[in-house]
């Protein structure tokens, strides 16, 4: 039987030799040290991420709120259940709906344009940290409504959130430290804008006003909350997805000329990316009621993880998925999850990728990736790229 724990040396280093044995001979593997169950198969994630009924968000759905305990589990909304996330996020969507970030375009346009600016003349740039993480947390700030002079102490704090150190198996106090400090900026944030009564149609604002089924205001603490999902979220994951997909290019170089030649298939080169290095190795739920799968039971009180970049790449749902193809056009990937938490900021990571990979194909479409020198974070929970260091060729 194949051998799994996210934290076992060869799963953090390079996981999907690990992943592909697991959706052959244990898709729902269970870790009794962690009372946990690892599901591997495309079909049983899609299905269970649709099941609100027997897997609960409420007790948290990450590792270190569910099994170690030591991440605080605040009111988010990846942390509720309906009816209180139906009512909530309905009242969010509307900011993030492919309308409302089509009319922010103009905008992000002139963010990246700017964050290009700063970096386009240098002989050699790191396209993670000094282009595609500037213009991420610009367009966070941008999109929920966080003062844009802000961003540069805001993407510090989000990136020790993420943070890890040798020999601790996790999230770090300084992550959860980092945490902290975030919710202490948003409630300040908060209160000033309640203080004034702004009538502003932004994330914020609405968050500021926001009322539950029963027309209770959320307190000072929930709204801090769930502000710093919504900075995480938009200021963390496009960097990694952007490097990862510079580097598959650069790997297939007649992909790469398509591209720079056609840059409609841009959004389907991104999507492709996406499922091929998805960067979030699973989040997780807490099971409700009994569930049977692969003939194992789960039972009420135990834990289920989603191990979505394994199933990203599973035969059953892709032919020949370990190949990197832009015209794929999958009919479904699970890199902005499924079902009543799909991803709320998709749209925009689309927007950013289509501005900024299309400034890097008109500007440099024969780049050369400084593989020597690139870094690739390893952790069990978020995997992928924190350099990417390019030389133009121009």
């Amino acid at each position: 039987m194949v051998e799994y724990d996210p934290f076992l040396p060869q799963v953090i280093e390079d996981p999907q030799p690990v992943y592909a044995k697991l959706r052959e001979e244990d898709p729902c593997c269970f870790i009794p040290k962690y009372d946990t169950y690892f599901l591997s198969r495309f079909e049983d994630i899609w299905n269970a991420s649709m099941d609100a009924e027997s897997y609960s968000t409420e007790a948290g759905s990450t590792f270190a709120q569910l099994v170690k305990k030591i991440q605080p589990v605040t009111p988010m909304l990846n942390n509720m259940d309906p009816p209180r996330h139906t009512h909530m996020r309905a009242k969010i969507v509307p900011y993030f709906s492919p309308g409302g970030v089509k009319r922010l375009e103009p905008t992000i346009a002139k963010i990246v344009a700017d964050a290009w600016a700063a970096v386009r003349d240098q002989k050699q740039v790191d396209l993670f940290n000094d282009f595609a993480a500037k213009v991420s947390v610009k367009v966070a700030c941008l999109a929920n409504g966080f003062p844009m002079e802000d961003s540069d102490m805001l993407n510090g704090l989000v990136w020790r959130f993420f943070g890890r150190e040798e020999g601790v198996d996790g999230m770090t106090q300084d992550g959860v430290d980092a945490m902290m400090e975030m919710f202490g900026y948003f409630a300040q944030l908060i209160a000033k804008r309640r203080a004034v009564g702004s009538d502003l149609e932004t994330v914020v604002d609405l968050v500021c006003r926001y009322e539950d089924e029963e027309g209770k205001k959320l307190d000072v603490e929930s709204a801090s909350s769930h502000l710093s999902l919504f900075l995480i979220g938009g200021a963390e994951t496009f960097p990694k997805t952007f490097a990862s997909t510079v580097l598959r290019l650069s790997q297939h170089g007649d992909q790469r000329a398509e591209l720079a030649k056609d840059p409609s298939l841009i959004p389907e080169a991104y999507r492709e990316a996406l499922r091929y290095d998805m960067p979030t190795q699973f989040l997780m739920r807490q099971v409700l009621k009994p569930v049977k799968l692969h003939d194992k039971a789960m039972q009420p009180g135990q834990k289920v993880a989603f191990l979505y970049p394994s199933a990203n790449r599973d035969k059953r749902e892709f032919t020949d998925p370990d190949r990197f193809d832009i015209r794929r056009n999958a009919p479904r990937i699970l890199s902005f999850g499924h079902g009543i938490h799909l991803c709320i900021g998709q749209h925009f990571a689309r927007m950013e990728a289509k501005h900024c990979l299309q400034t890097l194909l008109d500007w440099a479409p024969d780049y050369e990736v400084k593989a020597s020198e690139l870094r690739r974070l390893k952790t069990e929970f978020v995997q992928g790229w924190e350099t990417m260091p390019v030389v133009f060729g121009r």
